[in-house]
């Protein structure tokens, strides 16, 4: 028991947070995949959810954290991210032996496909998907194993004690005041069809790709951040918000094509 405890405990302190651009984010590339979903991919996910959108789906994952069940506490922990080293490429890596976005994203793929699976296998297999398609265009959420994501990056953004895995959680878009309807009705006004047609990638591998280029450029120069690094970053937040909802999208339209 008390090695099981110290290993538990351990994950813990090496494990990036498993917030991912906080309520207001994940609600944002909730709200936009409904706008890009096949009418048949719409009839599919009416069945599983019923009158839950899946602006509300996106947070259940982690408003689940505090479950005491094992499956919460330490199965589902690794499913919001993956670690790739700078200079390194997911492929080299691969997932851990616990799992990670990655191996979450096929094995909740196979419960969706499943007809043999229940109404609360797929449920919960279609929550977690919104979920981490989300987690992986947040650029801390393709950590590089050095840092927890940026938790460890202490700093102070705007006077505040903070951390840049917070700050890219949830303090460059809670900044902004903005309610997760207004964020996605002017994102998604600037979301070009050729942008739409373009960002429809299906491949988390591409995703992770394009996160950890940005996650390599984000980290600032000083302890003290306010200004000067959200006129930087706010445009990338906004594009990685955009992305991430039209590529939900993409990826339960080709889970339900």
């Amino acid at each position: 028991m008390l090695k099981k405890l110290i290993t538990t405990l351990l994950f813990i302190s090496i494990a990036p947070s498993a917030l991912a651009w906080g309520q207001t984010g994940h609600r944002v590339t909730g709200a936009i995949a409904e706008l890009y979903l096949t009418d048949k991919a719409k009839t599919q996910i009416e069945k599983i959810l019923g009158p839950e959108t899946l602006a509300e789906a996106s947070t259940w994952p982690d408003e689940m954290r505090s479950n005491p069940e094992e499956f919460w506490q330490k199965t589902a922990s690794p499913y919001h991210y993956v670690s790739v080293p700078e200079g390194k490429t997911y492929p080299e890596v691969g997932a851990p032996a616990q799992g990670d976005s990655v191996t979450a994203l096929k094995r909740f793929s196979a419960i969706l496909k499943n007809k043999n699976s229940t109404l609360e296998q797929k449920q919960l297999a279609l929550r977690f998907i919104v979920h981490i398609v989300g987690d992986l265009h947040q650029p801390l959420h393709a950590g590089n194993g050095t840092d927890r994501g940026g938790n460890d990056v202490k700093l102070t953004f705007f006077g505040e004690d903070s951390n840049l895995h917070r700050v890219w959680d949830s303090g460059l878009i809670d900044g902004q005041q903005l309610s997760f309807t207004e964020w996605t009705n002017w994102l998604n006004s600037k979301i070009t069809n050729k942008q739409a047609n373009d960002w429809k990638v299906a491949d988390p591998q591409v995703w992770i790709t394009e996160s950890t280029k940005i996650r390599d450029t984000i980290y600032p120069d000083s302890d003290r951040i306010s200004w000067d690094y959200k006129y930087q970053h706010i445009p990338t937040v906004k594009k990685r918000l955009s992305q991430g909802g039209v590529r939900i999208a993409a990826y339960l339209n080709d889970i339900f094509k």
